[in-house]
């Protein structure tokens, strides 16, 4: 059994910063690939980027790029988004995920590749 909760959600002002936690628990010997997305009012969710386990090796959705930055503290087993110049239109519900690693593909951020999700966390970006 493989669980997810994220924390660290909130209300913050446009530019500034918040850092996403994802605790983990649970067989993650076959989960490989971590991951980040969101899912902001009126759009499907969407990948931010990705974190191979194995190699620590990260990648990110195209729009994603810059203000976004996936590590993982492997003593905690925790996963981390850290957010910074936060927009207005980042405001959503930020979950993370795992799944296995694709021998073809590697790790992708895709939703309907990842089996395991958090329940999310509310971020509100707003003045």
């Amino acid at each position: 059994q493989v669980r997810l909760v994220e924390s660290g959600g909130g209300s913050v002002q446009p530019g500034g910063s918040l850092r996403l936690s994802c605790s983990t628990s649970g067989d993650f010997r076959s989960r490989r690939c971590m991951a980040w997305f969101r899912q902001t009012p009126g759009t499907e969710r969407e990948g931010i980027g990705t974190l191979d386990r194995s190699y620590g090796t990260t990648t990110y959705g195209d729009s994603m790029t810059g203000r976004f930055t996936l590590s993982l503290d492997n003593n905690k087993d925790t996963l981390y988004l850290q957010m910074k110049n936060l927009k207005p239109e980042d405001t959503g519900v930020y979950y993370c995920a795992t799944t296995a690693y694709d021998l073809w593909n590697g790790c992708r951020p895709l939703v309907s590749e990842y089996s395991n999700w958090g329940q999310g966390t509310q971020v509100t970006v707003s003045s």
